[in-house]
């Protein structure tokens, strides 16, 4: 790819997907050009990854072929006003924010243009992050390709309808954090059983981590992978019956709808 990818926030995300970009040879560090008010971000960046850097947002535009706009939902409005004038004709806007649709996107830059609306997760910090990527109809399929393949360096992409954005943004977007307590309680637990702390984190982690991978690389149902720790009368389903007595499936269906219904609420 001999296109120049510019970023607008050089926050967490931002620099994830530098990263993953830079490492996977997608373009070279002279082809990223990266704007941000932090100055001090924007050195760590250049330095960690050399790519180019400036505090005028309006120099990213003017250069960039893909556009990532990777600041807070709330900035949205007042960057693209700001940039509106200065983007490429053909420019490729990438937006990542929770509760931005593509028509909100298009209504503010007052234009139809390409757009591909991506909802990344925070996995993609360490190079395992899941993305659903949503092109307009201006957007090719060489061009949603070539988007996918950005979010491919650092995890996983997956093509989707625009209508399923809010339950990507539960399932995948916002569920780290129920993983996370998820982990937080096994360990808790374990500590209380007499394990140490930092050990009870590793082996809780280690062991979500490891039952993930096998989902995805055995491509087996959950529940036949379940069912191969569970021996008759053993510990395992001895802990799955107290999970069930306890509504351990209704309590994260709830929560997952839940946070699909306040992602609908948002895109209002």
């Amino acid at each position: 790819m001999s296109k120049v990818i510019g970023f607008i926030g050089c926050g967490n995300m931002g620099q994830a997907m530098i990263g993953g970009i830079v490492k996977a040879n997608l373009v070279t560090p002279e082809n990223i050009i990266v704007g941000d008010l932090n100055r001090e971000n924007l050195k760590s960046a250049a330095e960690k990854y050399g790519i180019k850097t400036t505090v005028n947002n309006n120099e990213v535009a003017e250069n960039a072929d893909i556009l990532v706009l990777s600041v807070k939902p709330n900035l949205y409005q007042p960057v693209i006003k700001e940039i509106k004038n200065h983007v490429k004709e053909n420019v490729i806007v990438v937006t990542i924010a929770a509760g931005k649709s593509i028509k909100s996107t298009e209504d503010t830059f007052e234009r139809k243009l390409k757009v591909v609306r991506v909802m990344p997760n925070t996995p993609a910090l360490v190079g395992e992050g899941m993305a659903a990527i949503c092109p307009n109809d201006k957007v090719g399929r060489e061009e949603a390709e070539q988007i996918l393949h950005i979010f491919e360096s650092f995890g996983k992409g997956e093509i989707v309808d625009e209508k399923l954005m809010d339950v990507v943004t539960s399932v995948s977007g916002s569920s780290p954090a129920f993983v996370y307590m998820f982990i937080e309680a096994m360990a808790d637990a374990a500590v209380l059983d007499g394990m140490p702390r930092n050990q009870a984190y590793k082996f809780a982690a280690q062991a979500v981590l490891g039952s993930a991978k096998m989902v995805l690389e055995t491509g087996k149902h959950p529940g036949v992978l379940k069912d191969m720790v569970c021996s008759p009368g053993g510990t395992t389903i001895e802990g799955v019956a107290a999970l069930e007595e306890k509504g351990f499936r209704d309590a994260v269906i709830s929560a997952v709808r839940k946070t699909t219904q306040k992602s609908i609420e948002l895109s209002r």
